[in-house]
């Protein structure tokens, strides 16, 4: 039993995640991600901090902390050893995400999640979206910015999470027939959107 909550940023995708988790009693895994990827890397959770599913970004950003070593890092787990160039590093990612999937009773934000473990009846794959007002309150409030940096670091994020779908996984991350849900927080609010969610999952018998 799995719900993976993926988001338009600034949609409040961690908060819905924890009001989720916590209705049903079930864990939520967000950016303790990054510690479990760090770990196998043979990193510390400084060098992959702020990670999320961008290209450039977390992928870039481990290749070159790998690269700034001469030594490739042994993943046993993949039967591997991995070399800072090669593209193989997001499968870092993808055995943390299939960890994650395989504890169960878990709410996973992010990580491109419905892409790495494909849906099935165990799974309820869900996306938040919402206004781009909406949004632009949440960041300004959350990154303490004003409005032009908001809304460009809002519009940067979404692209690069576009682009790690599409690049790795041949997904339109705006498509909606890759999830079970789509639920608009700017207009249920973020407890309305958690209740949505848990009467799905109540309704699944979870």
């Amino acid at each position: 039993m799995l719900i993976t909550i993926s988001r338009q940023f600034g949609a409040g995708g961690s908060e819905v995640a924890r009001l989720v988790a916590d209705g049903l009693g079930w864990s939520v895994v967000d950016n303790e991600i990054i510690d479990r990827v760090a770990r196998l890397a043979g990193l510390t959770p400084d060098v992959v901090a702020q990670q999320d599913e961008r290209v450039p970004g977390f992928v870039e950003r481990l290749a070159r902390a790998l690269t700034a070593s001469s030594q490739e890092y042994a993943v046993p787990e993949l039967g591997v050893a991995l070399r800072p160039e090669e593209p193989s590093l997001v499968r870092l990612t993808e055995l943390v995400v299939k960890q994650v999937a395989a504890e169960g009773k878990v709410v996973l934000v992010g990580r491109a999640a419905p892409a790495v473990l494909g849906q099935s009846e165990d799974t309820l794959d869900v996306k938040l979206v919402a206004p781009r007002p909406f949004r632009i309150q949440l960041v300004m409030i959350a990154e303490d910015l004003e409005v032009p940096a908001a809304e460009a670091l809002m519009d940067r994020t979404d692209s690069e999470r576009a682009r790690y779908h599409r690049e790795h996984y041949g997904r339109d991350w705006d498509d909606p027939a890759h999830f079970h849900l789509i639920v608009n927080t700017g207009l249920l609010g973020l407890e309305g959107a958690a209740a949505v969610i848990l009467a799905q999952a109540r309704r699944m018998g979870w």
